[in-house]
């Protein structure tokens, strides 16, 4: 099985690639097209800044091959949100797999950044798979998918919001799963099995 993590400008790869290790799966890690086109899964994980990911994904064409794979596609945190139509952060439209807005955390009352554990539930796909309702993941983000028909998972912060998206092949994740226990190796397990 060929396994690539797509390489755009988002930080966080290095602990992708620790849980892949973990796994016991080899991966690439490259924005080459044809690398991506012919895998069997992809991985799009990130942390950073909606509008220069977007931006870097645009001048490597991937903003255009991403939404047309058929193969298995998991978007975490950042790589979820660029998956929506647009995102707040900085006005940015974005791939529109999902057609939906990414807004940011209301921080009259909370704070934001949203750091830390927090459960999920109201779960509905074959990733989750195995774990119990109101399983703990690890978030960090200031900006969230709205919840709609797309959403497979949900957690509460500030209001409740998608913690999970899904849509044919593609599936997404706000919490980084690489980096949240035995749940979120599950969660990487079970879509490396798809």
């Amino acid at each position: 099985m060929k396994t690539v993590i797509i390489k755009y400008n988002a930080g966080n790869v290095q602990s992708v690639m620790y849980a892949l290790d973990r796994l016991g799966v080899n991966y690439l890690w490259t924005d080459d097209e044809n690398e991506i086109c012919s895998a069997d899964k992809v991985i799009f994980p990130g942390v950073g800044e909606a509008s220069t990911a977007m931006a870097y994904l645009k001048e490597k064409g991937l903003d255009k091959v991403i939404p047309g794979l058929k193969q298995p596609v998991l978007g975490t945190c950042v790589g979820m949100q660029l998956m929506c139509k647009h995102s707040e952060e900085n006005n940015t439209d974005c791939m529109g797999i999902f057609d939906i807005n990414v807004k940011r955390f209301d921080s009259s009352s909370f704070k934001v950044p949203h750091v830390g554990w927090n459960n999920i539930y109201n779960f509905k796909s074959e990733l989750t798979a195995g774990l119990t309702e109101q399983s703990y993941m690890y978030f960090v983000h200031s900006y969230y998918a709205e919840l709609s028909d797309y959403t497979i998972a949900e957690c509460d912060y500030v209001q409740p919001f998608s913690a999970m998206l899904h849509k044919d092949n593609f599936y997404a994740a706000q919490f980084h799963a690489e980096i949240s226990g035995k749940e979120g190796a599950a969660i990487l397990n079970n879509f490396l099995r798809l």
